[in-house]
């Protein structure tokens, strides 16, 4: 894609009436200019979004050699998704080769992670971005437009073209597999306890539960911040309900660890009286008794194909179209069963 034209020290020089080497003295805080020519560069500078840090990457329109990655998710959840490492590692592996850093950020709000790629842009320190868990209407996507910003998006439905590219994964077909092996099994009340709800792969699974209606399949749908404490909240609500569910389905495998535990401590037994499942896979949710039957995916790969992708963008004069990636598939383990005539309590 072609560079963002930046305002360079003669751009700054020229609108101030001033030398080139004067912006230099007042930018990078030297004495050789009045403090009243000093301000009025700085104030010239800052209007103009120029920063000292890409100065001679703008003239010289060399890359950074920097990718960037902004998560906007609660710390605390970070450390425990495996999903989050599988996928930092892919990436790492394809970035190691050609020596390109990774710049992972923590954000709090999809306004922090634009004001984030603004900042990234304005100071060129990253050549591109990766992008995860798209919404409806995303403000990202377009702020990624207008800056010009090589992307990739790991998403769960294709970019239609007038988007940045996506690397997209079955998210639909994947749930529909879930549920339908618990429907099958013969659960006839299903709740989903998923993470945020404006998340486009949150959407996708709760359409595919809700489409189990017509079947006589009764499903609930849960929001929540994706931590293990929200799933261990709204898994004691569910059975405190005048009809609890038979069968949960978590969002992430900590989720599912979290509820499982909840299910032992209250002598609930999986999967005699619940039957318990998970969108991530990972090696714990393999090992914990009773293992849970979870959405298996190479998490590792999507990084590295995410990476991949994304490099190929930035060599790109124009957005390329989008990626399919390995669809998930279900492991059936011990957690999911056939229900007891008797909810459980």
């Amino acid at each position: 894609m072609p560079p963002v034209k930046r305002v360079t020290i003669t751009d700054i020089a020229r609108l101030a009436g001033v030398s080139p080497g004067a912006v230099s003295f007042a930018l990078n805080g030297r004495p050789g200019v009045s403090e009243q020519t000093r301000q009025r560069i700085l104030a010239i500078a800052e209007e103009h979004d120029w920063l000292p840090s890409s100065t001679a990457r703008a003239l010289t329109g060399a890359r950074a050699g920097v990718i960037g990655f902004a998560v906007n998710r609660p710390a605390r959840t970070l450390g425990a998704e495996t999903f989050f490492t599988d996928l930092i590692a892919g990436v790492q592996s394809t970035l190691a080769p050609p020596r390109i850093a990774l710049q992972t950020v923590l954000v709090s709000s999809v306004e922090e992670e634009v004001a984030t790629y603004r900042r990234w842009r304005r100071a060129h320190q990253v050549d591109g971005v990766i992008v995860i868990d798209p919404r409806e209407g995303d403000p990202r996507l377009s702020a990624l437009r207008e800056l010009g910003l090589p992307a990739v998006v790991i998403g769960s439905v294709a970019s239609r073209g007038h988007e940045p590219a996506t690397l997209w994964i079955d998210d639909r077909q994947i749930a529909r597999d879930l549920f339908d092996h618990l429907a099958g099994l013969g659960h006839r009340s299903i709740a989903y306890v998923a993470g945020p709800e404006e998340f486009q792969h949150t959407r996708l699974r709760a359409a595919e539960l809700t489409a189990l209606a017509d079947h006589g399949v009764a499903g609930a749908v849960i929001p929540t911040d994706s931590s293990p404490a929200a799933a261990s909240a709204a898994l004691h609500r569910l059975l405190d309900g005048a009809a609890p569910p038979t069968a949960v389905v978590f969002d992430n495998d900590v989720m599912a660890i979290a509820g499982l535990r909840t299910a032992q401590e209250r002598g609930v037994p999986v999967p005699q009286d619940l039957s318990l499942a998970s969108f991530d896979d990972s090696v714990v949710a393999a090992l914990v008794h009773p293992s849970i039957t979870s959405a298996t995916r190479d998490t590792f790969g999507l990084g590295a194909d995410a990476a991949a992708f994304l490099l190929a963008q930035i060599e790109s004069s124009e957005v390329l179209p989008d990626r399919a990636a390995a669809v998930p598939q279900l492991t059936v383990r011990d957690s999911t069963a056939a229900p007891r005539r008797s909810s459980p309590r």
